[in-house]
């Protein structure tokens, strides 16, 4: 089963007093990419532990991480560093009287000065934290349960689109004949066009043959065969991430479809190889969010 490298979890939980709330969303991305800028100062600590738990799991994409952690209405908000703010204070009062100022409105000031108010803790505890990275576990939970239901999309479409290659070359069989005839037919006319003598018939079936047999097809749609086969080996098969690997088959995939279009020298055919390119650059983008 394929999973894709889009996602979204979030999760939320009461600890120790704070209500938190972790988000993780995930895109397409060639490798693993992270990132943690909205992470609470008080986590901080704990990032590292964090990035390493997301990247086990998630495995690839580019992933977001946000937590919030809010105190509820009982517990104290907000530190004040009363003996700063004291220091502050005398020293603001004392320029005010050498420069002859206001002295009766400083508190607003004196509250925005460096350090004064301290709204979070250095660093949440580890017994805070355990129930944290629970949180956030389960965040990532939902996100990979999101990711299945998007792979599951992408599986049938992926597969639907090898059916309709299949299917293209399917035409080709019955086409094929009558563009040797057609190939045969023509050379003959321009030959009688150029006035040009066959001296020896044989010789002359013998190079035809020999330019017929440099238009056959038949090696590129074995070789196509085993392509969309392995393919869908790889799409069924019990590895977590497999969108690389899908991607390196629909390239040799698609190196068949262009050798067919180029040998096709038909228009008919031309247009089928066409209608086989299309489905290919479409399978192509949904492989990319493969994770």
């Amino acid at each position: 089963m394929l999973h894709s490298m889009t996602g979204f979890g979030r999760a939320e939980a009461v600890v120790a007093g704070r209500q938190v709330v972790a988000e993780v969303k995930s895109l397409n991305g060639k490798g693993f990419d992270i990132n943690t800028s909205k992470l609470p100062y008080m986590l901080r600590a704990w990032e590292l532990e964090i990035r390493s738990l997301v990247s086990r799991t998630l495995v690839r994409g580019t992933t977001d991480v946000a937590i919030s952690v809010k105190q509820d209405g009982a517990a104290r908000p907000v530190s004040i560093n009363m003996d700063l703010a004291a220091a502050y204070y005398k020293s603001m009062q004392e320029l005010a009287q050498r420069l002859n100022l206001p002295e009766d409105d400083m508190l607003p000031t004196l509250l925005r000065m460096p350090e004064i108010i301290s709204t979070e803790q250095d660093a949440l505890p580890e017994e805070d934290w355990l129930q944290v990275k629970q949180v956030l576990e389960a965040a990532i939970e939902r996100l990979i349960l999101h990711r299945r239901t998007e792979g599951a999309a992408l599986e049938k479409d992926l597969l639907e689109r090898m059916d309709a290659i299949e299917a293209a070359v399917e035409k080709l069989a019955p086409m094929e004949p009558i563009r040797m005839e057609r190939v045969r037919s023509r050379l003959q006319t321009s030959l009688q066009v150029l006035g040009a003598e066959i001296k020896d018939p044989n010789r002359f079936e013998q190079e035809l043959i020999f330019y017929l047999e440099k238009m056959d097809v038949s090696e590129e749609k074995t070789r196509l065969a085993q392509h969309i086969k392995y393919f869908r080996e790889n799409v069924g098969n019990d590895e977590l991430s497999k969108g690389k690997v899908l991607g390196f088959i629909l390239q040799e995939i698609g190196r068949e479809i262009n050798t067919l279009g180029a040998k096709a020298n038909d228009a008919a055919i031309q247009q089928i190889v066409v209608g086989m390119k299309d489905e290919l650059e479409k399978a192509k983008e949904q492989a990319l969010n493969v994770l």
